[in-house]
This record gives C-alpha cells, structure tokens and sequence, in this order.
C-alpha cells in the first residue's frame, strides 16, 4: 500500500469524517471502552486516530492519550475536535503505524479502531503494539473483517474465499487506499503469534447506508454503480453484505471484529 495514498484519500475528506456518525458514535466505541475498562493512570495511544473520535471517547477515564495518524490533515482534526471536547489530556502527534515514533512500553493501553485494513503490512503494527506497550499493557483493536462460515453461513469454503476477495475488491473500488480486511481467525492468529494473549473477541454488524458511505470517498458516478452492482453478484458475498433497501435508501452491513488482547507481564 502506498502511504501517500493513503494520506491523499484521508487529506482530502478529512472534514467528512470528523462529522461521520459511524466513526463518532458506531456501537462498537462504547463497547471498547466497557471491555477494555480503562483506569485512571493509564497512559494510551491512539492509532491511525483519523478525526480522535476513539481517542476522545477514552480520553476522560484516562490519564493522558495520544491521538496519532500518518494525515496530518486528520490529525488537524483530532486536535480541533480535542479543543473544542475540552479534552486536555490529549495531545496529537503525526505517526505511521508500521513505525512508531514512541519508546519502547511507554503505555498501558494501545487502540485502533476502524483503520487496520488501510495499513501496508499489519504485522508491523502489531509488533509496534506490542512494542510500545508496557508489560500486562492492553490493545484495544476494532476493524472490519472478511466473510467467514459464520458471517455467510452455508457456503463452501472455496465460496467464502472468493467471497473474501470480492468484498476487499468492493472495499477498493470505493477506496483504493484500502488494503486488505482480514477475518477474524487471521487476526486471532496473527496476534498470538505477535506474542499477544487473546483476552476477548468478538463481532459486531453494522448498517452502512449506501449514500453516505460512498459520499465520504468522493466516488464518481459509474464507480457508485458498479459497487451497487457488486451488492449482488455472488450469492456468498450478498449474503454477508445483507443489501436491503429501508425508507427509499439503500443499505449494506458490515461485520466488525472487537478484540482485546494483553502483552504478558
């Protein structure tokens, strides 16, 4: 993934997600925080922060946050959005999530929600998790993940791997700063091997309306039909997309990984 990429998509809609009432108030915020249970002392790191939403919301059970990004048109952003919360526990910083520029176990708690799947190589930021967390340290991660038998039950698994690379395909198409979302059992895999112990995790789906959701990428008009079209060419992919029209609009859902997972003491 070319990172220039990825700060050209974010720079330019940056506004558009500071007002997004997914990343501002989605369900799987609230229930980050009430598994992660946060203590007062604690020093956290936001990762691939976007507008701070995640950041902000942790900031008043927390000493102090971090809300980074690699846009620092996003991290403008945060920093607004901190000003005007009142939020003076938290400071922005310009970061890359391959490559932290913070010392090694300087925090107790490491989030990242709704961005993994933007990043070039997602090892590296987990081994850069770990890194910077202290020992007994926590990471808090929230990301969209691939169909699997149980998001499409029924389907062959040659179907929810073809499935698996038709939504990534869909998730391009719309932004091409995607990169790749995993399911839940790689990112399971990946952590333990990390050096993570798995401590919670689960899924959670989510409405998408259609409009909004390619509105935020600035997607022209043939590339917002061909993902209408796509809502419906596999059978596989139809049934973990659930497309389904409610007032006169349409909508999709999504499924979302929430896994909390503790560095050993």
């Amino acid at each position: 993934m070319n990172k220039s990429l990825v700060q050209r998509q974010f720079g330019a809609h940056a506004q558009l997600y500071a007002t997004s009432p997914v990343h501002a108030k989605g369900a799987s915020l609230g229930r980050l925080i009430e598994l992660v249970q946060p203590q007062r002392h604690w020093q956290a790191l936001d990762v691939a922060t976007g507008a701070g939403h995640t950041a902000l919301a942790f900031a008043p059970h927390l000493a102090s946050v971090v809300a980074s990004d690699l846009t620092e048109e996003m991290v403008q952003e945060a920093a607004k959005l901190a000003a005007a919360k009142g939020c003076s526990n938290v400071r922005t910083a310009h970061a890359d999530a391959e490559a932290l520029p913070f010392p090694d176990g300087g925090f107790d708690l490491v989030t990242c929600r709704v961005a993994a799947h933007h990043f070039a190589d997602v090892a590296a930021f987990v081994a850069e998790a770990f890194r910077v967390l202290r020992p007994g340290g926590t990471l808090a991660l929230v990301d969209n993940i691939a169909p699997d038998a149980e998001s499409a039950a029924g389907f062959s698994a040659a179907e929810l791997g073809e499935a698996a690379r038709a939504y990534n395909a869909f998730e391009k198409l719309r932004d091409p700063s995607h990169g790749r979302c995993l399911s839940m059992a790689e990112w399971a895999e990946l952590l333990r091997r990390s050096g993570f112990v798995m401590q919670h995790e689960e899924r959670l789906s989510k409405g998408m309306e259609f409009t909004p959701w390619v509105q935020r990428m600035g997607c022209d008009a043939a590339t917002i039909e061909r993902l209408r079209a796509m809502l419906g060419e596999t059978a596989a992919l139809t049934a973990f997309l659930k497309p389904q029209w409610e007032g006169g609009e349409l909508w999709f859902t999504l499924d979302e990984a929430i896994i909390i997972a503790s560095k050993p003491q």
